[in-house]
């Protein structure tokens, strides 16, 4: 891939020396004094009152300059392992961070444990009493609450001393096993050893995507057993933790970490249940334009035979992609617009094809430099355009907080994929406007719909397969067939059997990297939060299209200083509580469904065949 306009590979350099130059243990080394320093401070806090207001808010301030160095640091290491996963001086690094995390986890259990029992208004008189405390309140509120998910002190420290080399080792192992895999497809009566995140499922070829799949899922079965183990023991650990805590069950802590309530999850997940039968029409009209019975998985992101009749190039390279990006933000606000011309004059994106590489995709940020950085493999699809849109609206939510203090910078999963997904659906809309052609519209209507199986099918299965696992956990370790068989019971589920008998894939739990990240547990259901929350919100758009975009920075502000529901609700008044918003954005995919059926049966009647 030539790309003459904007650079295929990030710039690393500008944040700090390489990590195998002479110059970065040292930066390590000083970053694992002063924490090791702050942690030893933390034992010595004086109570938490208005006396001592001043004494919170210079510590505090100190642990905000270090919490983003450390963010850096993670930051800089995770950029250099995605990008040659084989480096392994990157890994002893990481190692040396996953190390000194203790020292942060108890300098937060230290805050919290200080918090944990002031009164209502002893609280509000020791925030009024310093400057950084009332700007930083929202975290010191959120310390206090996370005080009631805490084990006595010392068992606190302990659990985080022993999750280095026990939770937080098995997701590190999944990594290394999952960056050493390769995948052995034919290439020209050539065998080639791929990256997982090389292989390719949306070529028009149904042979190549058969082929391509089996040769992934033969590939990922290898390690099965091992990843197996690892699942086990990430879940065991947490089961343990949750007993230990008396939790009602596994999903309080996710949804404590994503700032929202049980009746938002229930309420979303009901509509979803209730509405999600509209795909099945679409998946079936897929299947017949493909000439196909019904669809495998392999064949639900296919292009459809219109985007490859001729005249039209299949492909999109680099430079295109990324321009199309930067109209179309620019069209919805100059602001969004600006910000992507510059991320990519910047270089904070890595898109090379190139093997070695780690598989996804992912967004990173720098705050003590306000800038961020965009990981992906991009292979000249319409996708991979969505990919960078997706990725640039992560950029876009960290750089609007950016002048915030940096504990309120940080805003939960279910909120940061909503600014994501919501620079996918402008993107989308756009390009739906721009097309020429009944068949185009219908080409791009397909991905749309392929979004919406994704976020609520897909995503529904991995969240009826972890349920499902984490019950069943509790009485024991589960062997990797137990796994395949809960999630083809689960995809069968989600996807209301709607998929070719022959067309799942029971061991998709084995090579999604999502399972295995130990930090954050349940990592899928707010990836539907985000997505229905900005289709709902991008509906709204077309209704106000002056106000929206500052509306729409305003919400962004709000996800680091208020909880999921009260973030929507003092920006756009809805109560996610309720049922009313999840079925206005239901409304927009069911409209969409009626959309594709129509245009696919005139586009096919204009030309006696599809």
């Amino acid at each position: 891939m030539n790309s003459a306009k904007y650079a295929v590979n990030w710039d690393l350099d500008s944040l700090a020396p390489h990590p195998e130059s002479g110059e970065f243990p040292a930066i390590v080394e000083a970053f694992r004094t002063e924490l090791t320093a702050l942690a030893a401070a933390s034992d010595q806090l004086p109570p938490a009152r208005q006396a001592h207001a001043a004494d919170y808010g210079r510590f505090l301030k100190l642990f905000e300059a270090l919490e983003a160095r450390a963010a850096d640091l993670n930051a800089f290491l995770g950029c250099h392992a995605a990008a040659n996963a084989a480096n392994k001086r990157v890994r002893q690094f990481e190692a040396v961070l996953a190390a000194l995390d203790p020292l942060r986890e108890k300098i937060y259990t230290n805050l919290e444990f200080a918090l944990r029992d002031i009164g209502v208004g002893e609280f509000a008189a020791f925030l009024a009493a310093d400057q950084w405390l009332v700007r930083n309140r929202f975290f010191l509120e959120q310390r206090q609450k996370n005080a009631a998910l805490r084990l006595p002190r010392n068992e606190e420290l302990l659990a985080a001393d022993l999750a280095v080399d026990g939770l937080h080792a098995w997701g590190r192992l999944y990594d290394r096993l999952s960056s050493d895999l390769r995948v052995q497809v034919m290439e020209r009566g050539e065998l080639v050893a791929k990256s997982p995140g090389q292989i390719r499922f949306d070529v028009p070829e149904r042979s190549v995507r058969e082929n391509n799949f089996f040769a992934a899922a033969k590939a990922w079965k290898t390690i099965a057993d091992s990843c197996a183990d690892a699942l086990n023991h990430i879940a065991g650990a947490r089961l343990t933790l949750y007993r230990r805590l008396e939790l009602r069950d596994h999903l309080d802590m996710p949804l404590h970490r994503n700032r929202m309530s049980r009746e938002t999850l229930d309420a979303m997940w009901q509509a979803v249940s209730d509405r999600k039968a509209m795909l099945l029409k679409y998946l079936a009209k897929k299947a017949e334009l493909l000439g196909l019975e019904r669809l495998a998985w392999y064949d639900v992101s296919a292009p459809l035979p219109a985007a490859n009749s001729p005249g039209k190039d299949a492909e999109i390279g680099f430079d295109a992609g990324a321009d199309r990006v930067i109209r179309t933000f620019a069209a919805f606000s100059p602001p969004l617009g600006d910000f992507a011309r510059h991320a990519f004059k910047s270089r904070w994106v890595e898109s090379e094809n190139r093997g070695g590489k780690r598989q996804g995709a992912f967004c990173t940020g720098f705050p003590t430099r306000g800038e961020s950085r965009v990981f992906m493999t991009y292979t000249n699809t319409d996708d991979n355009v969505s990919t960078l849109a997706h990725e640039l609206g992560h950029a876009y939510h960290s750089w609007v907080l950016r002048d915030q203090p940096l504990f309120l910078q940080d805003y939960p999963m279910n909120l940061a994929e909503t600014a994501s997904t919501f620079a996918e659906a402008v993107l989308a809309e756009q390009r739906l406007c721009d097309a020429a052609t009944h068949a185009e519209r219908v080409s791009i209507l397909d991905h749309a719909l392929g979004d919406a199986v994704a976020y609520l099918m897909n995503i529904h299965a991995r969240f009826i397969f972890e349920e499902n696992f984490h019950r069943e956990r509790l009485g024991g370790e589960l062997t990797a067939a137990r796994l395949s068989e809960l999630m083809l019971a689960a995809q069968k589920e989600a996807y209301l059997n709607g998929l070719a008998d022959d067309g799942w894939y029971p061991d998709f739990w084995v090579s999604k990297l999502h399972f295995y990240i130990s930090g954050l547990p349940f990592y899928n259901f707010p990836y539907t939060f985000g997505y229905l929350l900005s289709t709902g919100l991008y509906s709204l758009a077309g209704q106000e299209p002056t106000d929206f975009p500052d509306r729409y920075r305003q919400l962004l502000v709000a996800t680091g200083c208020h909880e999921a529901e009260a973030a929507v609700q003092s920006t756009f008044g809805y109560d996610l509580r309720q049922p009313d918003f999840w079925n206005m954005s239901l409304d927009v995919i069911e409209r969409r469904v009626d959309q594709f059926l129509l245009l696919a049966d005139e586009a096919a009647g204009s030309h006696g065949t599809y």
